[in-house]
Parts: structure tokens; C-alpha cells; sequence
């Protein structure tokens, strides 16, 4: 019982010391509207989420009374600030809604989306129009992200999100409620993986299976080349969303995923974790308390 005592405490005082030895700051891009959804891409550059605004600073708002939603790119500096922002240029004649996450090919020539359906491409049939599915454009000079399509492996009757790209642009993972067969999603939703074998050859989706994947829910994976990042609010969590690391092992398989620890995780929703090279320091999304409005992007680093 003595032994049994004192490893528990020395676990608790290291976990309390892993608490106090990462530093987080609320980035200056931060404003009373939320930004989420970031996601890495080339030449030490990120895209995020947020409100498109108009001249006068206030929201953009669709003919349905929402906020419209857009991508914007900017670079980081050497402390974790975003600067030089700009929006991700979109051909307007694509005729796309609010574009809720994007990830961007390593060349820059491909975006894959998370969007919902619209007048141009609603499909046939009864479905949920609050489904989310995801789309692929190409970049072409002078015009932005054009020629937007529906990826083949979406079904309108589930719902499609938060897509994420592997180092060498060869597979795409995402969430989604696919519910049927051996790849029926556990909970509200699961992340997949998709191999992609040529500009519009996907592979079958393929659940990530039960070391990921919870009867709860899965959300904002982002992909490395030794772990997943992802977030869900599965039970003995500290509150909300919290992040989960599942490691790869040698053979990329995916290990038990693990959670977090303070102060990267919080009481409230906590997501989109990014790494940076150093493997010290990086990005994340919360909605934890002291921020400046909804969901906030942190920087953290060592102390």
C-alpha cells in the first residue's frame, strides 16, 4: 500500500510540474470573433478560420442571416505571432456557402474544403441540408481556388468535416458520421482516412478504429508524420473538447490515443493542436477563460 501511495504521488507532482512548464499567449489576431481551424502549410505559413468582415469591421452576413466564414493564410514569426494576413483567395463564381475548414496541398495546388451544399450542387433525394461535405479545388493564376467538387466518397445522408492532409499529400483525414458496415462511425463522429491515388481516386474511407476513435465525439485532426493530434469530448476529460495525442509506431499504426495535459488542455473546448519542428512549442485553439471573444489562437512554448 506505502509503494502504491508513493508512486501515486510522484506521478501527481509530475504532472502538476508538466502543468507549470509550458507558457500560453493569446495571439494579437485574436478579436471578439472566433478563429479556429488552423491547419499548416508551406514555408512556415497557417491557415485559420473567421469571419469575413466588411469595411466597417462588422460581419459579413449570408442572405440566411449567418456569418459568412472564409480562409486566411499568414506566416509566423519566431514568437508564434500570425502576420501578414490574407484571405485565401476563392473564385466567386464557384458559388460556395461559409467554408468552415480548409487544409492546402504542400505545391499550393489543391484546397479541400468543409462546406455545405448549395443551390449548384444539392443533391437529389432526401437529406439533411445541415450535412456538411467536403469539396477540392485547384488554383489557377489570377482566378484563386476554382473548379470546386464534391469528394466521390461523400454521401449526402452523413455528414463530412474538418479536413486534414499527411505530410506527403498522399492521404486525407477527416471527421464524419458514417454510420453502416465495418467502417460505422462509434459515436457522434469518428476520423477517417482516405488514400489519395490521383487528382480524383479516393479510396474508400477507412475508420482509424478503436486506439482513436471513442463512443463520443472526434474532432480537428491534424496529421504528422508520428502522431495525430485530434480533439473530442470523450469522458474523464478536464471539460469540453480536450486534445488527444495517438502516436504512430514504426509500421503507422496508430497507438492508444492519450490526452493532453494542463495547461494545453483547459475546462473549456480545446482544439486544433499544431506542433511546430521543435517539438517544444506551436499553436492551439480554445475557448478557455481570459480570452478575447469566442474561440481564441494560443501560442504555447516552454517557460
Amino acid at each position: 500500500m506505502k509503494i502504491q501511495l508513493l508512486t501515486f504521488l510522484l506521478l501527481s507532482f509530475v504532472g502538476l510540474a508538466q502543468e507549470f512548464d509550458i507558457d500560453i499567449k493569446n495571439l494579437d489576431i485574436n478579436t471578439e470573433y472566433p478563429h479556429f481551424g488552423i491547419m499548416p502549410v508551406s514555408g512556415n505559413q497557417v491557415i485559420f478560420t473567421s469571419y469575413k468582415l466588411k469595411k466597417n469591421g462588422k460581419v459579413k452576413v449570408a442572405f440566411s442571416g449567418e456569418g459568412v466564414l472564409s480562409i486566411y493564410k499568414g506566416k509566423i514569426d519566431s514568437q508564434g505571432q500570425i502576420f501578414g494576413i490574407e484571405e485565401i483567395r476563392i473564385d466567386p463564381l464557384s458559388g460556395l456557402g461559409s467554408i468552415t475548414s480548409a487544409a492546402i496541398s504542400a505545391d499550393g495546388g489543391k484546397i479541400y474544403i468543409m462546406t455545405t451544399y448549395t443551390s449548384k450542387n444539392m443533391p437529389k433525394g432526401k437529406f439533411n441540408k445541415a450535412n456538411f461535405h467536403l469539396e477540392v479545388g485547384e488554383f489557377k493564376s489570377g482566378v484563386g481556388y476554382t473548379n470546386f467538387k464534391v469528394l466521390p466518397f461523400c454521401q449526402p445522408r452523413f455528414s463530412y468535416g474538418h479536413p486534414a492532409l499527411s505530410s506527403d499529400g498522399k492521404a486525407l483525414y477527416f471527421t464524419a458520421n458514417i454510420k453502416g458496415g465495418r467502417q460505422s462511425t462509434k459515436g457522434g463522429s469518428d476520423i477517417f482516412r482516405v488514400d489519395i491515388l490521383d487528382d480524383s481516386i479516393f479510396s474508400e474511407p477507412l475508420n482509424l478504429g478503436y486506439r482513436v476513435n471513442s463512443y463520443s465525439r472526434e474532432m480537428f485532426p491534424i496529421i504528422t508524420d508520428n502522431a495525430l493530434y485530434f480533439s473530442s469530448d470523450r469522458r474523464n476529460g478536464f471539460g469540453g473538447y480536450d486534445i488527444y495525442k495517438s502516436a504512430i509506431d514504426s509500421i503507422g499504426a496508430f497507438l492508444k490515443a492519450e490526452k493532453l495535459l494542463r495547461p494545453l488542455n483547459s475546462v473549456q473546448d480545446d482544439f486544433s493542436y499544431l506542433l511546430f519542428e521543435d517539438g517544444k512549442s506551436g499553436l492551439l485553439v480554445s475557448k478557455r477563460s481570459g480570452g478575447k471573444g469566442d474561440d481564441d489562437i494560443y501560442y504555447f512554448s516552454p517557460k
